[in-house]
């Protein structure tokens, strides 16, 4: 099966080289017109992302569901601001009405200041206890046949049920993110497709291994995501040109001094520290000067080069890979020309 490819979706146009595209009010014209170019280029799914001041995704999810054909939508959620048993019907109606173009990734919050926008100040690691209560809820509501109790350390209901059930069999898919310990239990149990951020291969094998040997205890193999920022050009040295003017954009806005809260932004960190290129082309300069905020590393090249790298990683057991640019309207178009069918037609062999 080939590798599932996603993108990532704004709600209004970014200025400069944007590393982040969540926020804004919205440009309804420009999400539309974003969505379509995503079905149009090839991608399987784009990500709706999730800030405590951003738009609601679901609703941008449906908005754009409607203004598309087959692009699925990988939509953000984070436990704890609605209950598991509204999530799940809500979540199981939007999967009906798209007739099964859902796709949900858990976020559980490694910020106590986005957490606390919204009322949350719960610590770390009891955020992941109520996450890992919250899916197994989520979970319950969308297979149980008869109404149910539940009395958790964070939840109590009597007789919850659904009389919707998503339109996927048998669940929605659930996406989950973060690598500390406390989130690696979580998503070890839950995760049907494991989002990780780009590292070098060595790295990515590691993880995989850990993971799968942690999930192997709940009789589970989750599969797993990557998610880069392909910089391409017609030739290499014009990308590595190309990539160096996307940093200098980037440094002056993106500097971070203070450290980072979420382990994921600290391993960049020290991803970035063991050198500027990793893997022959996994560029971390971007990831550095964004203090590991985000989706900051590149694979810088031609199309061929970067689809053979995105490939080299398939061979190591990864199902599917997010991509999106510093130009992410123009990148999500230029991407659909050669890097995604090269992507596409490289993994259509079994591994």
């Amino acid at each position: 099966m080939a590798m599932n490819v996603l993108g990532m979706l704004g709600v209004a146009p970014s200025q400069g080289s944007s590393v982040h595209i969540i926020g804004g009010g919205i440009d309804v014209d420009y999400l539309t017109q974003f969505a379509q170019v995503h079905e149009a280029a090839g991608f399987d799914a784009a990500l709706v992302g999730y800030s405590s001041a951003s738009a609601e995704g679901f609703q941008v999810a449906s908005f754009c569901a409607a203004e598309t054909n087959k692009l699925k939508f990988l939509v953000a959620h984070r436990p704890g601001f609605i209950a598991p048993t509204l999530a799940a019907r809500k979540m199981a109606t939007f999967d009906n009405l798209s007739k099964g173009r859902l796709l949900v990734h858990i976020i559980t919050g490694g910020s106590d200041f986005d957490q606390r926008r919204d009322g949350d100040f719960l610590d770390h690691d009891q955020r992941y206890a109520r996450t890992d209560e919250y899916i197994e809820i989520l979970k319950k509501v969308w297979l149980s046949s008869a109404p149910f109790d539940h009395s958790g350390d964070y939840y109590q209901f009597e007789k919850a049920y659904s009389e919707v059930r998503p339109f996927q069999s048998p669940q929605v898919p659930i996406y989950f993110g973060g690598i500390s310990s406390a989130a690696l239990a979580v998503g070890a149990r839950h995760a049907d497709v494991y989002a990780l951020f780009g590292e070098s291969r060595a790295n990515i094998s590691q993880l995989i291994a850990s993971i799968n040997r942690l999930a192997a205890s709940h009789q589970r193999t989750p599969k797993y995501q990557l998610s880069f920022r392909p910089i391409i050009a017609s030739t290499e040295a014009a990308a590595w040109q190309k990539a160096e003017t996307i940093l200098t954009a980037v440094k002056p806005v993106q500097a971070r001094p203070a450290a980072p809260e979420a382990e994921t932004a600290k391993r960049l960190l020290r991803l970035s520290a063991q050198g500027d290129i990793l893997d022959e082309r996994l560029w971390t300069p971007i990831a550095a000067a964004a203090g590991g905020s985000g989706n900051t590393t590149a694979l810088v090249g031609t199309a061929e080069q970067v689809a053979d790298a995105i490939i080299a990683y398939y061979h190591l057991g990864v199902d599917g890979v997010l991509i999106r640019g510093f130009d992410p309207f123009n990148d999500a178009i230029e991407y659909g020309k050669e890097l995604i069918p090269r992507i596409k037609a490289g993994t259509e062999e079994n591994r």
